[in-house]
């Protein structure tokens, strides 16, 4: 019976696709059905992930039937990832909805707007919900090119036209990468239901997998690496800026996670090809790290924010590399809660900036002050460690990631300490950082008890995997380094220079302007 209750969770992209078929009825400007199809299609859908929620948290994780034709159809897999997922998706999507309302009030394509919104929640929802490997391939080309009808939406601009081309191009071999890996799967186990699946890899360990199951997971992580915009293929999101507001919150708070989810998701298969996590782990660490260095360049909130997403991006791949999925799944909850919220309010950010009066230049950080702070940022998480009974023998992963948290603690508060610093604010910012920590380490031990029934825990890592952490730390510590000079070297020639070079990521995207602009057009994205 729990099983077939499952089933309800359907009904909630099903409201959202009638919202968007009822959109080519009411296309135009103030659509009123349209507006309140959408209001109540999710608010609705928000209940259902509520009680799909409740559901798991009795019943334990399960997978309805298959509605359909054998077993190729429509089914459910709950457990704490879907939910998770399911009750993100929902929250955000109603916000977004919610916003676009006012945003595109008195456009001429309203109504349009509003049902491409609706129609690609409802795909990612299938995506997120999906209980066999059909569906989940299905799902996930749908929800790329429902995203791509959103970001031409205003045909009449090039550069979005260009940014949604390259994107198409991307997603199309990420498509492939995905199917392929589907197929893999489902010859090497032996079925296309998910939780048989991952039922039968959680019973195996590395070395005696089934056939394939390498070539599949290889698979699996390209396809999560092109989805989540990662290095050399990540120049389409800063570039995506030319489409509505709305838009850019749900790519860059929901839409992009979904190369981390595909990695989670089928966390037990990635354990038994530990290259596969290694490639991972390689590729999304060097994006987070050119990410947040490209970022400090960038002068514009909106390219600042997506620089900022492909960094995100590629450190929560960083912790699925490592074998944190736990901490990784809360990331995508995290980051996609604070994207939404930075981007909806973009414009008042700009406005309050404005208000501000520039007081010169920073002065240079003084070698005692920045040590103090990571002095105290070190005391900050050995505190909020032994509070919640962190030791040394924690999973080596844990230790690496702790150490970059340290150094992001310790930016924050030599940041603040910099100067004629206002002894009043420095206490405060070194509370706030105590806060952090406990909540990172409270949050993070939540996550794993909660998905202990349906994630794998962290292993002990190879001697490769310790060399990639060990490159990760010091990498991150140059950063934190580059973060703290920074603001005192805009008048140095050299960094000038350097400089000019990031905020043009290295020209890595010009490449790839050429060769996607040598391609042909795809029909959809033509004016």
């Amino acid at each position: 019976m729990p099983s077939l209750l499952s089933l309800l969770a359907l009904v909630a992209p099903a409201l959202l696709l009638a919202t968007a078929l009822l959109s080519l009825a009411f296309p135009g400007q103030r659509p009123l059905p349209v507006l309140r199809t959408s209001r109540a299609a999710t608010a609705t859908t928000l209940l259902l992930a509520l009680a799909a929620a409740v559901l798991t948290a009795v019943q334990g994780p399960m997978s309805s039937p298959v509605i359909g034709m054998g077993t190729v159809g429509l089914s459910v897999r709950l457990d704490v990832v879907s939910c998770t997922m399911f009750l993100l998706v929902s929250f955000v999507g109603l916000v977004v909805v919610q916003y676009s309302r006012n945003y595109l009030d008195g456009d001429a394509r309203q109504g349009a707007f509003i049902g491409g919104l609706c129609l690609t929640l409802a795909a990612v929802l299938l995506l997120v919900l999906a209980g066999n490997l059909y569906q989940l391939a299905a799902a996930w080309v749908a929800t790329s090119l429902a995203l791509h009808r959103l970001l031409v939406f205003y045909r009449e601009r090039p550069a979005a036209l260009l940014a949604a081309r390259k994107k198409f191009v991307t997603a199309r071999i990420g498509d492939a990468c995905l199917i392929g890996s589907c197929v893999v799967l489902a010859t090497a186990f032996g079925s296309t239901d998910i939780a048989t699946v991952l039922e039968r890899a959680n019973t195996l360990r590395e070395g005696i997998a089934p056939h394939g199951v390498r070539t599949g997971t290889l698979l699996i992580a390209a396809a999560a690496l092109l989805k989540s915009a990662q290095f050399p293929t990540h120049g389409w999101l800063p570039e995506v800026m030319e489409t509505p507001t709305p838009v850019s919150a749900l790519l860059h708070a929901g839409i992009i996670n979904a190369g981390g989810f595909l990695v989670i998701r089928f966390a037990d298969v990635m354990l038994l090809s530990v290259p596969s996590l290694h490639m991972i782990a390689v590729v999304g660490g060097f994006t987070a790290l050119f990410g947040s260095v490209v970022m400090l360049t960038q002068t514009s909130i909106k390219a600042s924010l997506a620089w900022s997403t492909v960094a995100q991006m590629g450190f929560m791949l960083l912790q699925c590399g490592l074998g944190a999925f736990a901490i990784a799944l809360l990331h995508i909850v995290a980051h996609s809660l604070y994207k939404a919220h930075a981007f909806l309010s973009s414009g008042s950010v700009i406005d309050n900036s404005r208000a501000v009066r520039p007081s010169g230049l920073p002065s240079p950080p003084r070698t005692g002050r920045v040590l103090a702070s990571l002095a105290t940022a070190v005391l900050l998480y050995a505190a909020a460690g032994w509070l919640f009974g962190v030791s040394s023998q924690e999973p080596a992963a844990m230790l690496a990631l702790g150490a970059i948290l340290i150094m992001g603690l310790g930016v924050l508060i030599a940041q603040s300490a910099q100067g004629e610093a206002d002894r009043h604010l420095v206490i405060r910012i070194v509370a706030a950082a105590g806060g952090a920590t406990i909540a990172y380490f409270g949050l993070q031990a939540g996550a794993t008890w909660l998905s202990s029934s349906t994630l794998p825990a962290m292993r002990e890592p190879d001697p490769a995997g310790l060399a990639i952490m060990g490159l990760a730390v010091a990498s991150f510590a140059i950063v934190a380094v580059l973060q703290v000079l920074a603001p005192v070297r805009v008048t140095d020639s050299r960094w000038c220079a350097a400089r000019v070079h990031l905020a043009n990521g290295l020209y890595v995207n010009a490449l790839f302007n050429r060769l996607v602009g040598a391609l042909p057009r795809p029909a959809t994205a033509r004016p």
